[in-house]
C-alpha cells in the first residue's frame, strides 16, 4: 500500500500533523496507531486515578479546535481524551487511521526513494514519513533486585490494573514524580498502608485548579474571540516564567518560597518536612503542581522512605536501612524512556544506518528537533529538544506541524522526490540549542532528571521561549535543505493528485535540485 504521507500515532501531533496537511491540500495520508480503537495516545492510554493535564486546559488544545466547555482550569484525563475523540470526528479523521498497526521499524530505499513502514500488520509505503509517537509513551520501570520474587501484583501507572482492587491493600509506590503527585492522593484513603519511596523530592507547587462556571463557557461559546483572548493570557503568563529558567534564576526564588510553605502548611512533622524539600534549584528538575500531595503524605497510614531501595522479597519491598516494608501491591510512578525513547524506532536511513547508529556517541542531534541528515523525506515530532518545563507543548505541536506541511509542500512545488537537511545546517542548530541550555536552569540547578540523557547532555528541553522557536519555524527555509531526484521519477502507481502539485512557485533560495 502506498501513501503520499504516513504518520505513526493518533495523539496530539498524529491529528494535529493530518490537520496540517489537509490545511495544505495534501491529503494523501495515513495514519498508523497501535491501539485497538481510539485516538489520543498517552492521554488515552493513561487512565490511573487522579491523571489530569498540569498545564491550564484553554493553551491545552489546538489552536484551530478551542473547546469553550472545559469544565475545570485544568482539565483530567477523561476530558482531554474526549476532546481528541471530537477532533477526530468533526475533521473526519478517523478514516485516515488504521487501527491495530503497531510500526516496527522503517526503511528508506535510495532507489524509489520512498519509505517502507514495517508494522505488525504488513508493509506500508510512502514518500514522507512522520513520527508523532511522542516521547511519554514507553513507561520505564525500574529492575529492582528481587522483584521476581515478590508474591503480589506489580504494575506501571500508565499500564493501571484496574482490576486490582487497592482497598484494604497495603501498597508500595516506587517513585514521586508528576503521575505519582496524582494518584498517590487517590489511592492513599483506600488503603491499609501505603509505603512511598522517594529518590528525589519535587518541587510541588499549589495548583490553582476550579471549576469553570456555565457563564463563562456560555460566554466563551458565544463570542469565540473572547476564549482566543483569555488563551493569549494563558499562554503569556506562563511563557514569562522562561526567564527565570534560562537566566534569571533570582526570579524564581519567589516560586521557591511558595513550594517550601506549601509544605509546610500541610505537614507539621519537621523531619518529613526537611525529607521534602529540594535541595537543588527550582526548574532543575520538572516543576510540578498539587493541591492534595502534601496533606496526603501526612495522613497516618502513609509513610515516606528517602534511603533508597535495597531490594525487593516475596512480601515486601526493603530500604538501604535494611527495613523491610509489607507489601501487598508494588506500583511504579517511575515515568518514561524519554532521552532514550528513539532507541526503540528502528530507522534505517541512507547507507543502511538506523538512526540510533547515527547519532551514535554524540547523542540525539537534530534540526529543530525534527529533521535528521541522511533520513529524508522523516519528520520527527515532538523530537529532541522541543519539551517543554514552562508551558504547552501542543503549541510545538502545531508549530511543527505547519513546518512539516510546508517542507512536503516546497517538495511539491519544486517537482522533487524528497529533501535532506544539510550535515552543517543540523550541526549548527544542534550546537545553538546546547549553548543556550548550558546557561539554563536545566545544566546549572544542581539536579540530575530525566532531562538529561546518560551522558549528562539534556536532550529533552527546548532552551528558552516558545515563542522564538515559533519564530524560527515560521516559515520553511528552504536553503536549509538539500532536495533531490524529480517526482516523475516515480512509478505511475505511486503517483497520486497530492503528488503532481504544480510547481506554482520556487522558494526563495531554495538548493540545487539533484537527480
Amino acid at each position: 500500500m502506498f501513501s503520499e504521507v504516513v504518520i505513526v500515532g493518533s495523539g496530539f501531533s498524529g491529528l494535529g500533523q493530518a490537520l496540517a496537511l489537509r490545511e495544505a491540500g495534501i491529503t494523501d495520508v495515513v495514519i498508523l496507531e497501535k491501539a485497538d480503537q481510539g485516538v489520543g495516545g498517552t492521554w488515552r492510554d493513561n487512565t490511573y486515578p487522579g491523571c489530569a493535564c498540569d498545564i491550564p486546559s484553554h493553551m491545552y488544545s489546538l489552536s484551530t479546535d478551542p473547546n469553550p466547555r472545559w469544565s475545570r482550569s485544568y482539565s483530567p484525563q477523561p476530558e482531554i481524551h474526549d476532546y481528541l475523540e471530537h477532533v477526530a470526528d468533526r475533521h473526519d479523521l478517523r478514516r485516515l487511521i488504521r487501527f491495530s498497526t503497531e510500526m516496527t521499524g522503517a526503511t528508506w530505499d535510495e532507489e524509489s526513494r520512498t519509505w517502507t513502514v514495517h508494522t505488525t500488520t504488513g508493509e506500508y509505503r510512502c514518500r514522507f514519513l512522520v513520527s508523532g509517537v511522542g516521547a511519554l509513551h514507553l513507561p520505564s520501570t525500574p529492575a529492582l533486585p528481587g522483584v521476581e520474587r515478590f508474591r503480589g501484583e506489580t504494575f506501571h501507572s500508565a499500564q493501571w490494573r484496574h482490576d486490582v482492587d487497592l482497598r484494604g491493600k497495603r501498597v508500595a509506590v516506587v517513585g514521586t514524580g508528576a503521575s505519582a503527585i496524582q494518584f498517590v492522593p487517590q489511592i492513599a484513603p483506600l488503603v491499609s498502608e501505603l509505603t512511598l519511596f522517594q529518590r528525589t523530592p519535587a518541587w510541588v507547587l499549589p495548583k490553582g485548579d476550579h471549576p469553570i462556571g456555565e457563564w463563562r463557557k456560555r460566554l466563551f461559546e458565544k463570542a469565540p474571540v473572547v476564549q482566543r483572548a483569555y488563551r493569549g493570557a494563558v499562554y503569556a503568563a506562563l511563557e514569562s516564567r522562561a526567564f527565570g529558567f534560562m537566566s534569571r534564576p533570582e526570579l524564581l526564588r519567589p516560586a521557591e518560597w511558595v513550594a517550601r510553605k506549601h509544605i509546610e502548611r500541610s505537614i507539621s512533622d519537621p523531619d518529613l518536612v526537611d525529607r521534602l524539600t529540594p535541595r537543588y534549584s527550582l526548574g532543575c528538575k520538572r516543576v510540578l503542581v498539587s493541591n492534595d500531595y502534601y496533606p496526603a503524605l501526612a495522613r497516618p497510614n502513609v509513610d515516606v522512605v528517602s534511603s533508597g531501595i535495597a531490594e525487593v522479597t516475596e512480601h515486601g519491598v526493603v530500604d538501604h536501612d535494611g527495613v523491610e516494608h509489607p507489601a501487598d501491591v508494588i506500583v511504579y510512578g517511575t515515568g518514561f524512556h524519554v532521552t532514550d525513547a528513539f532507541d526503540g524506532l528502528e530507522f534505517t536511513g541512507r547507507g543502511g544506518r538506523t538512526l540510533r547508529q547515527s547519532w551514535g556517541e554524540l547523542g540525539m542531534r537534530t534540526h529543530y528537533g525534527m529533521t535528521v541528515t541522511d533520513f529524508p523525506n522523516l519528520f520527527l515530532l515532538l523530537g529532541p529538544n522541543t519539551g517543554l518545563g514552562h508551558n504547552s507543548v501542543v503549541f510545538m505541536i502545531e508549530c511543527q506541524a505547519r513546518y512539516v506541511a510546508q517542507a512536503i509542500s516546497t517538495v511539491h512545488e519544486l517537482g522533487c522526490s524528497g529533501l535532506d537537511v544539510r550535515a552543517e545546517v543540523l550541526q549548527r542548530s544542534n550546537a545553538a540549542v546546547q549553548r543556550r541550555l548550558e546557561k539554563g536552569i536545566w545544566t546549572r540547578g544542581g539536579c540530575t532528571s530525566w532531562y538529561l540523557d546518560a551522558a549528562g547532555v539534556n536532550r529533552t528541553i527546548w532552551p528558552g521561549f516558545t515563542v522564538r522557536y515559533w519564530a524560527e519555524t515560521r516559515r520553511f527555509r528552504a536553503a536549509d535543505f538539500e532536495f533531490f531526484g524529480r517526482a516523475s521519477d516515480l512509478a505511475p502507481h505511486e503517483v497520486t493528485s497530492s503528488t503532481t502539485l504544480p510547481a506554482t512557485r520556487r522558494p526563495r533560495s531554495a538548493s540545487t535540485v539533484s537527480s
